[in-house]
């Protein structure tokens, strides 16, 4: 082969240029969305431990149990409490029968006593009377007349006295009152009682699953030793979201989440809440997406992927997001392929889906762009890898079709 040939061929190599890979500008059905990893969160962490210290009888739920509000969990030795929660009902029923008395019987026997000390006054008072004429007619001596007046004196100290006791038993005397304060001190005592009893049944505080079960029947509770730790409120999502996205995000954005633990059954979320600062350290901003229907597979802190839909754009054109330069920045470009040389074009971006962005203007459908990963430069000759899809005859895949 002469010099002249090689040359030759070299040139026309050079001609044909470097083969790089090509990304081609389609039209698709493109969805907005900003993905994200979070953990699933139950909004509060309830632990109940022992009031009192006692042994433990029975132990109603495990790991993983709904629990309803109000319902037993726990119960402790209780046979001392209900004791005494007995003996103070059976005082609060003796202090009530004693105000029964009291107000059936003993009013009413003080108001018939004032009665008859009244009578026997007055008739104390008519024999003095008589007694003191009498005797100053000379028919009694002074003697009966001192006597009289004992008499009448004493008749007189009984029916204040019936009167005393008659004012106490009203219903706003003293005794009445003593009586109502008696019922009040034994029905404080059985409500005291019945808070004791209560002490050593651990009843759910909420609707929740329980988490953590660290009692087991026969051992001892104390207090401020947790029992059991129970999730409770609606689920929900706690992620973190790239601020670059902030823009797209809106209240009540739908979303669609995945269970690490379970990739192949998707389900429903809510963007319910957008956090109010940008996390310095790592550029993003909290949100929380609630779950209204909960799988029964979820369990607190499962790493969960996020997709949290945006608008629609029906027979955009699309590219891969590889294939753009600087698109976070407004002067975004693309290294494109045009007559076998790398030639940079300025595009104007609009929706952004999963590696895929919407193409507002620069290129048209079938242009071929140049990807990040390819070493070409703007100015550079190059030409399309023969392992490039469409070379091969291969269908190019549509990026993000909803």
């Amino acid at each position: 082969m002469t010099l002249a040939s090689l040359l030759t061929g070299a040139l026309l190599l050079q001609q044909r240029g470097t083969p790089v890979q090509v990304l081609p500008v389609l039209r698709s059905n493109l969805l907005q969305s900003v993905v994200a990893t979070g953990r699933l969160n139950a909004p509060t962490r309830i632990e109940l431990a022992a009031e009192v210290t006692s042994t433990v009888l029975a132990v109603h739920v495990r790991e993983g149990d709904h629990v309803k509000s109000g319902q037993l969990l726990v119960r402790l030795s209780d046979a001392e409490a209900r004791a005494a929660l007995q003996q103070a009902k059976a005082a609060l029923g003796e202090a009530r029968n004693r105000a029964t008395q009291q107000a059936t019987v003993a009013a009413p026997v003080t108001v018939q006593t004032v009665v008859q000390a009244d009578a026997a006054w007055r008739n104390a008072d008519s024999e003095y009377r008589r007694s003191e004429a009498l005797v100053a007619q000379g028919f009694f001596s002074q003697q009966k007349l001192d006597e009289s007046r004992r008499a009448l004196d004493s008749a007189a100290s009984a029916l204040r006295s019936a009167r005393v006791q008659a004012e106490a038993n009203q219903p706003n005397g003293v005794e009445s009152g003593l009586a109502a304060v008696r019922v009040e001190q034994a029905l404080a005592a059985v409500q005291m009682a019945e808070a004791r009893l209560a002490r050593l049944a651990i009843n759910s505080p909420v609707d929740g699953v329980v988490l953590v079960r660290n009692v087991e029947p026969g051992t001892m509770a104390q207090p401020g030793r947790v029992l059991l730790a129970l999730s409770a409120g609606s689920t929900r999502i706690d992620a973190g979201i790239d601020e670059k996205h902030l823009q797209m995000l809106r209240l009540g954005m739908p979303a669609r989440a995945v269970a690490d633990a379970y990739p192949t059954q998707p389900f429903d979320a809510q963007l319910s809440y957008i956090g109010p600062a940008v996390d310095l350290q790592r550029g993003t901003v909290e949100v929380r997406l609630a779950v209204a229907q909960p799988p029964a597979f979820l369990k607190p802190d499962m790493t969960v992927s996020v997709e949290l839909l945006g608008a629609n754009r029906f027979g955009a054109l699309v590219l891969p997001a590889a294939a753009v330069r600087e698109a976070d920045r407004a002067s975004s470009w693309v290294l494109a392929l045009r007559d076998h040389r790398a030639v940079r074009v300025p595009v104007k971006l609009g929706l952004r889906g999963i590696g895929t962005v919407e193409i507002l203007s620069g290129l048209a459908e079938g242009d071929l762009a140049i990807p990040q990963t390819e070493k070409a430069l703007p100015g550079d000759n190059v030409r399309q890898a023969a392992s490039s899809l469409q070379e091969k005859g291969m269908e190019v895949p549509s990026f993000i079709s909803r």
